[in-house]
């Protein structure tokens, strides 16, 4: 229940929404009894008397005296002298016409109030579930890039898709169940009270029952809801994996196998959809039935008081079976809105679990703006390992690098070299040690501050589904076009983007499908350059690229290497001979560093066996 609680907690900014919605809840169950207790007259008026009828409405006032307030008594009196005076008074044929007519007043009123109480109930429901989404959203880009390595992209999205749809169709069901069927319940009890006191408290005498066994079916419910959301985010994630990675399947032949894991987590989300389906659809045919058990001992009760007892007429005995029949839907509907708690619950449970989650890396309270890069960094005692792991990625890192200069670094994959360059940018933090900017801790930084002055470019470029111009300008507004179309020559990408269709007005597709890789990697580079950071990172960005777009890509890097601070992970030696410094990393630490002649003079060092070992396979 607190879990329901924290998501009503969402509705409160819509509570003048919510306060219409009630008031026209009020008018549409009035309403609606009314139209139900016109049928009295309506049936006096086609089979009764007007000395009976004037006989059975002094019975029914005698009969509410003794058990509604004076107040309601008085209302009551008004209405029914009102009603006398202006629609029951005449001949029978002009009584049936003004009934008709008010019943049809009735009944078109109460659809107003239907509508209008539908609207801002779905103003409510849709506007807190935008809120709700919109905050998980926010949280997500807080949270480090750690969090996304444990999470499944399938299961994020998920939460984002299905489990916000159970948890909006939950409040629509509560709040319209909680207002709208508890008021008609009220106004039909009302009436069948009015009638007979004796028949209405017999009817009531199974609520217990039933109450005690939608309790438990809501019990069942949520336990199984969690087990489905938990899978239903396990195909999400197979979708999403097979379609992202669909030319690896086809290139392995891998269809036939994917479509048996498919159908697999497809089979044990059908089991579990049975399951529930089991249980949810148990609580209202129970309810209806205990309903139906109950009406047929009250139309027994009922008719006795009719035929022997002559304690109410019999137009008045169908009247008080419309209202008890017009309050099996509302109950019907209130049984259901447990199941839908417990549904919410559960899928409110795995958004909230994203809300909950502190991100490790943050802004320190005490933390400052980074203005301007003036000096230098310094990697002071700097070892690193995941959460996760008790391996050390890093270990004891020194080393400094002055303004302007051009850090290379290399050595086998799986050295650590990549989670170095991700300790500048603050996308980890190092378990020991420390890294100063400017004789400052970056983590006295903003983290905002801090990654402004930076650019990256890596081997996995990426790309958005829209525009060229739109993807090189990313992050910035109002640029303008000159400065885009600069970017790009300087990027070597202004002559193949002028030859696609719409030019810089192109779509590119998702992740730049529409691009080659070459294509792709200039594009970022330039999205980098109109950046204009103080500081580049380069990891691995022309390793997957031909030898053609491979050149195009280097001298698009060199001159957004000009005048910067670099950090460049190179898999061709060639291409860092100019580096100031060139650092060698194996297993976590340094074990060399220098510049590219030096280090080609240690001939025991792994640099030299490395660079040799490319010259050999490329002929450089």
């Amino acid at each position: 229940m607190n879990t329901y609680l924290r998501i009503i907690g969402y509705v409160k900014p819509y509570w003048k929404h919510l306060v219409l919605t009630f008031v026209f809840t009020i008018f549409y169950a009035l309403l609606n009894g009314a139209s139900v207790y016109l049928t009295i007259p309506l049936l006096d008026t086609l089979f009764q008397e007007s000395a009976t009828k004037k006989i059975q409405q002094q019975t029914q006032v005698e009969q509410t005296k003794t058990f509604l307030p004076d107040w309601i008594q008085d209302i009551q009196h008004s209405v029914t002298e009102s009603f006398n005076q202006y629609i029951l008074s005449g001949d029978k044929a002009d009584v049936l016409i003004k009934i008709c007519f008010v019943i049809l007043i009735a009944f078109l009123f109460k659809n107003i109030f239907a509508y209008l109480q539908g609207y801002f109930m779905a103003y409510v429901e849709y506007g807190a579930m935008k809120d709700l989404r919109d905050e998980a959203y926010q949280h997500l880009h807080k949270l480090p890039i750690s969090y996304f390595k444990r999470e499944r992209v399938g299961n994020l999205i998920s939460r984002f898709t299905n489990d916000v749809n159970i948890v909006q169709s939950s409040i629509s069901a509560t709040f319209s169940n909680l207002i709208k069927e508890p008021l008609t319940i009220i106004v039909f009890l009302g009436i069948a009270l009015s009638i007979s006191w004796q028949l209405t408290l017999f009817a009531l005498l199974i609520l217990p029952f039933s109450m005690a066994i939608i309790a438990w079916i809501g019990f069942k419910l949520r336990k199984q809801t969690t087990k489905l959301q938990e899978k239903l985010a396990d195909i999400t994630s197979v979708l999403q994996e097979t379609i992202s990675g669909v030319k690896i399947v086809k290139a392995f032949g891998m269809e036939e196998f994917e479509n048996k894991r498919f159908m697999k987590e497809t089979k044990e989300f059908f089991r579990l959809v049975l399951k529930i389906v089991r249980v949810r659809n148990a609580s209202s045919p129970l309810t209806e039935f205990l309903s139906v058990i109950v009406g047929a001992f009250i139309i027994y009760y009922g008719g006795l008081l009719v035929l022997e007892k002559n304690s109410i007429t019999a137009s008045q005995f169908l009247g008080f079976l419309f209202a008890i029949f017009q309050m099996m839907p509302p109950i019907k509907e209130l049984s259901s809105v447990n199941n839908r708690i417990q549904e919410a619950s559960a899928a409110g449970d795995r958004i909230f679990e994203i809300l909950d989650t502190e991100p490790d890396i943050k802004d320190a309270h005490d933390a400052t703006e980074l203005k301007e890069f003036k000096d230098s960094i310094h990697f002071r005692n700097v070892s690193f390992k995941y959460d996760d792991s008790e391996e050390w990625v890093l270990s004891d890192i020194n080393f400094s690098v002055r303004k302007g200069e051009i850090i290379a670094l290399v050595g086998p994959s799986g050295g650590g070299k990549s989670t170095l360059v991700d300790l500048i940018p603050r996308f980890y933090d190092p378990t020991e040690g420390e890294i100063i900017l400017d004789d400052v801790d970056i983590r006295k930084y903003t983290i905002k501050s801090l990654r402004s002055k930076m650019g990256i470019v890596t081997q996995e470029t990426f790309l958005f589904n829209t525009t060229i111009r739109e993807n090189i300008a990313y992050g910035l507004t109002d640029c303008p076009m000159e400065k885009i179309i600069e970017a790009a020559k300087t990027a070597n990408a202004h002559n193949f983007i002028m030859e696609m269709p719409m030019q810089y007005e192109t779509i590119i597709g998702e992740r730049g499908i529409k691009l080659s890789g070459g294509q792709r990697q200039r594009l970022t580079i330039a999205r980098a350059l109109l950046k204009n950071p103080e500081i580049m990172i380069f990891d691995e960005a022309t390793s997957a690229l031909d030898n053609e777009s491979e050149i195009l890509v280097q001298e698009a890097i060199e001159r957004l290497m000009e005048n910067r601070t670099t950090f460049v992970i190179a898999h061709r030696l060639s291409t860092i001979r100019n580096a100031t410094k060139i650092i060698v990393i194996d297993r976590g630490k340094i074990i060399q560093h220098g510049t590219h002649d030096e280090l080609i003079a240690d001939e025991k060092g792994l640099y030299k066996k490395l660079y040799e070992m490319q010259f050999r396979d490329n002929g450089d």
